[in-house]
This record gives structure tokens, sequence and C-alpha cells, in this order.
């Protein structure tokens, strides 16, 4: 069992599960969120069901894996996945994933996982995203772990300690998986890069041995590939105001962030299961001081995270666009041309002003990828001249 210590950031336990059932329940927006992921015919033996739930497994059979199934249904053209052969229940890892939905890049690995016949990981989620009691409820029995984001440099510290602690706890002594991502926040311009304060708060737990400490986590690197990016014309806005000004989110911002990723149309769907990092990691000179272990550790898992980016004919076609070429119009059609033409709209729209700049952002979110598997592959001469 987690220590008492870790009970603000902990998920749920099956009697914490029993108890938020019936706020659950009686939530109207758990009425509403029913009411677009399933046909009324299915909403009173959910409910029956949820009733009688007793655990985690349970609650994700009745309610999270419909759900997901169901999104992924409403809103993509399919969901395909690779790498599942390098990951087994006899192993622990802490999953390190690159991330451009909310909500949807760890729930569709817990649905992924489940198909596969293997344990759902914990996942970490900012508390920043915590808007509602639902939400909460909703996260912490399928597993959220609370990360603080906020509070003085020394609440921070204690903050991290406190989480990387519980981390280790939960995959090393408990045999168990976590998901994280790569980086605070989503990537709102495509280019997909792990920051080395994350692999720093995981080597909190372990000072005195930051390449042992990594290695006993077992780290899988996890890529996620979007045809269509998750409230890509909010992202456009948010890069675009971040170089005009101070951005400051609006209080309801993420809140919509997290329905717009349930609830747009995200084209096909790829999941990529990484190697774990272990025999790279562990050929780190032994001299190389903390710093420059967590640089590399950040280098390798983003290497495997570009090259198994599934890349999409959208993506290819911004490249096209960006350079006023067509050097890779075999593979793309004129489909692609119109799908991401409206999604161009939707952002010029959001943010009604400097279309050209806002075009050129739009395009590099969705050709970031493309260049980033270049690099990842040495092929320097195909990325585009300044």
């Amino acid at each position: 069992m987690p220590e008492p210590v870790f009970n603000e950031i902990r998920p749920y336990n099956n009697q914490e599960i029993q108890e938020a059932i019936p706020r659950i329940l009686a939530n109207p927006q758990f009425k509403a969120l029913l009411d677009y992921l399933f046909p009324p015919e299915e909403h009173q033996p959910i409910l029956s069901k949820l009733k009688e739930v007793k655990n985690v497994e349970e609650f994700q059979q009745v309610l999270t894996l419909p759900a997901i199934q169901a999104i992924i249904r409403n809103t993509s053209e399919g969901l395909t996945s690779s790498g599942f052969e390098n990951i087994s229940n006899d192993e622990h890892y802490v999953f390190i994933a690159n991330h451009r939905d909310i909500a949807l890049d760890s729930s569709i690995l817990g649905l992924l996982q489940l198909e596969y016949g293997l344990e759902t990981s914990q996942i970490t989620w900012g508390n920043n995203l915590m808007v509602s009691q639902l939400i909460v409820d909703l996260g912490k029995c399928n597993q959220m772990i609370t990360v603080f984001r906020e509070g003085s440099p020394k609440e921070m510290l204690i903050n991290s300690k406190k989480l990387s602690d519980y981390i280790r706890e939960v995959v090393v002594d408990r045999n168990k998986t976590v998901w994280i991502a790569q980086r605070k926040g989503r990537a709102k311009n495509g280019f997909d890069q792990t920051d080395v304060s994350i692999l720093k708060m995981l080597s909190l737990s372990r000072k005195s041995d930051v390449k042992s400490g990594l290695a006993d986590l077992n780290i899988v690197p996890v890529t996620i590939s979007y045809e269509l990016e998750p409230c890509g014309a909010m992202k456009v806005r948010e890069i675009y105001r971040s170089k005009k000004e101070n951005y400051v989110k609006d209080p309801d911002e993420d809140f919509k962030s997290i329905i717009g990723g349930v609830t747009l149309p995200k084209g096909r769907i790829h999941f990529t299961m990484g190697k774990p990092i272990n025999d790279e990691l562990l050929k780190i000179d032994d001299a190389a001081n903390k710093s420059e272990v967590v640089e590399e550790v950040a280098r390798i898992i983003d290497k495997q995270i570009y090259l198994n980016y599934h890349l999409w004919p959208t993506n290819y076609l911004a490249c096209d666009l960006l350079e006023n070429s067509n050097r890779f119009a075999a593979h793309y059609d004129q489909k692609t041309r119109v799908r991401l033409a409206e999604r161009l709209e939707m952002a010029q729209q959001l943010v009604n002003t400097d279309p050209d700049e806002i075009e050129k952002l739009f395009y590099q979110m969705y050709a970031n990828p493309v260049y980033n598997q270049f690099r990842a592959k040495g092929k320097v001469e195909d990325l585009p001249r300044p």
C-alpha cells in the first residue's frame, strides 16, 4: 500500500472509487457525457453496472473502455498500433510519451493495454487540469496521479521529490507501470522534445546514481500520431499569442481543450510502443555528470519518438506547402488538401489577425514530425534550407 505521505497525489483506492461513484452519477455533466458517448438505450445498463463497481479494474471495464472506444469510433477514422510485443505484464515500466491531447493520449494507451491483455498504467495529470469535481473523480478512478505545478521554488522541489518517490514505489516496489508526458503540457508546434526536468524529477528518488536510478524505472518511449492535430486551431492561437505577449490562459481554456480533444475529428490515429532504453542508457559514460546523463537520456528517448512517429498525408502536405514544393506529392491527394485547408481556416478564424503568420505556424505544426524523423535518420540533406 502507498504511504500516507502520498495521499495527496495518488489515485483513488477501492473504497474511494466506491465513494466517488455516487458523486459521478449525480453530476449533470456526467449525464451530458453519457448523451454524447452512448445511445440512450445503453445509458441504464452502464448506470446499473457502475453502481456495482468495487475497484479500478471494474470501473475501467464498465465505463472507461466503452467510453474511449466510443470516442475513437465517433471522432476518428480508425486506431492502429504497433510495438506492443516490446512490453509484458512480467516487467515494470515508466512510459515517457509525446503529448498531443490532454486526455486522449494516456486514455488510448489504457484502451490498447486492455485489448492486449496488459495491466493499465497509472497516469500523471497536472493539477491545473482538475477543473471540476467530475474530472477529478473520473481521473482518480482511472489511476490518475496528481502533479502539482505551482508554488515557491522550495514547494516545487518538495512536490517533485514526492512525485519521484511515488513513481519509484509504484514501478520498482509494486512492479506496476506509469505513463508520463515527455514535457509539461502538449507540444503545440508539433515538435516533440523531452524536457530534461522530467528526467531530473524521476532521478530525485535516487540522487546517488542517476544512471542506475533511471535504469531501475525501465523507461520506454511512447509515440502517438494523429492525422489531424487535436485542438490544432487552439494550439496555433497559443503559439501566436505567446510570440506577441505574456500569454496567460483563459480560466476555462484547459477545459475547452479537454472537450475539444474528446469531440473534434482526429482522422486516423497510430500508437507505437518503443523499446526499453536501458541498453543505451547503461552505455552512457560513467564519468558523465547528472546533467550530461539526463541530456543524453532525453536524446535517446527523442530519437525513438521521432523514428516511431507515423507520418500521415497531412504531415507531408504541410512540408510541401511550407517549402512551396511538390517533393512529397506521392504521399497525399486532393482530399488531404481540402481537410488541411479547412483546419487552417479554423485557426485563422480563431485568431482573426495576421493570416500569413497563422498559416506558417499551422503548417509548421504538421511538418515538424517529418523534419524530426529526417534528423533522427541522419538525413540532414532532406531538411529545408533556411
